[in-house]
């Protein structure tokens, strides 16, 4: 493993629970493969365009990767098909995905560079590698609450396995972070619950 890229998406940049965690994650990756070099991407502070009309008619057309209209879905592509290992850290917004990080995902899943249609259905482009999901909520959206609290609906997960299984990224490994909200024991236990699973997946060497 070469090449680390991290996608942040929370508005609390290095103090949100989930990239506090994916520091951890990353620790733990470099430390199996010295030399990794890490691509740090806040999506946050730096979010990517909306998709426009431009957009829309470039991949309607020729889909030419020249196009200005695609310059940008462009660059993030080729920085995603440079890297060895995906880490995206996000919380978990109105039981779905923050809205900057949506907008990565419009830039990068595009037909006929990052997928294609076939009559079976859509077909992902890129070459499979390592993905971790940091995923972090106020609630639980897992299991049932330790506590007298109702599990929340949780369309992120799913939603992000299935965006990234259409590209080809079908090597997910997910931690849920979950009740953060609850104070700081149950923001422990969360914790202590995903370096449990970081432990098995990812031992120290």
């Amino acid at each position: 493993m070469r090449t680390i890229l991290r996608l942040t998406a929370s508005p609390r940049g290095s103090q949100a629970n989930s990239h506090r965690f994916s520091d951890q994650l990353i620790a733990r990756l470099k430390a199996r493969h010295p030399g990794a070099e890490l691509i740090d991407r806040d999506l946050s502070s730096n979010p990517p365009p909306l998709i426009d009309a431009g957009f829309s008619a470039a991949i309607l057309g020729t889909a030419d990767r020249s196009s200005p209209a695609l310059r940008e879905s462009e660059r993030l592509i080729a920085e995603l098909e440079n890297t060895d290992a995906l880490v995206i850290a996000t919380p978990m917004h109105n039981f779905s995905t923050p809205a900057v990080l949506k907008a990565w995902i419009d830039q990068i899943v595009r037909i006929h560079r990052s997928f294609g249609s076939t009559p079976q259905g859509k077909v992902g482009l890129l070459s499979d590698r390592p993905v971790y999901l940091v995923l972090a909520s106020g609630g639980w959206f897992t299991d049932a609450a330790p506590i007298e609290a109702p599990r929340q609906p949780d369309f992120l997960t799913p939603y992000l396995s299935t965006v990234l299984n259409t590209i080809g990224l079908r090597d997910l490994h997910i931690f849920a972070l979950e009740g953060l909200a609850r104070g700081d024991a149950m923001r422990d236990a969360a914790f202590a619950r995903a370096e449990a699973a970081l432990n098995a997946l990812l031992p120290l060497p």
